[in-house]
């Protein structure tokens, strides 16, 4: 029973985030000019080197969610995840820190400038990803494999809620 219970919780980790990250890409990739637009104003790297760090972080992305959905990825998958999300926090704490609050996350969704909240939400976002080393997702039976992904779609949905308040609160704050 454990180790179902285990499986269970790595499955829906697994496809939450593997939505999460599919979403995040396909949004960047839809108007890829304003990510690297994004991508700049992190001011992080020399202005030559944007495109070829915008490039290789959709790259990423798509490898995440790839690597999640290959049998026996999930734990490469979830590293991947973590180190990005994590890479993700960094730059926007580096960049509040400078108080440059102001600039677009660009993190694949609803608009939000950079606040410690999304800080936040990023290790929240990573603290699932590892959630998906508890387990294997493939030890589950098809029953248990549609309640998993029925879950982690259910969990992405909610995210999608929480993160369109957070850009709503993040915006009239900005209005103040």
């Amino acid at each position: 029973m454990e180790a179902a219970w285990t499986s269970l919780v790595a499955a829906t980790a697994t496809a939450f985030i593997a939505l999460l990250f599919a979403r995040a890409a396909w949004h960047k990739l839809s108007d890829f000019t304003a990510f690297t637009g994004f991508v700049a104003d992190y001011d992080l790297m020399p202005a030559g080197r944007v495109n070829l760090v915008a490039m290789a972080l959709v790259g990423l992305e798509v490898l995440v969610v790839v690597v999640l959905l290959t049998p026996g990825g999930n734990v490469a998958g979830a590293l991947l995840a973590i180190a990005l999300l994590g890479l993700y926090a960094a730059g926007m704490g580096i960049n509040i820190n400078r108080g440059r609050d102001r600039i677009e996350c660009g993190c694949g969704g609803a608009v939000q400038p950079l606040g410690w909240q999304l800080v936040g939400r990023n290790g929240v976002l990573a603290a699932i990803a590892a959630l998906c080393l508890v387990g294997s997702p493939y030890a589950l039976s098809l029953s248990e494999a549609a309640a998993a992904l029925v879950s982690g779609f259910i969990l992405w949905v909610g995210y999608l809620l929480i993160e369109q308040i957070m850009a709503t609160t993040a915006v009239m704050r900005l209005r103040r």
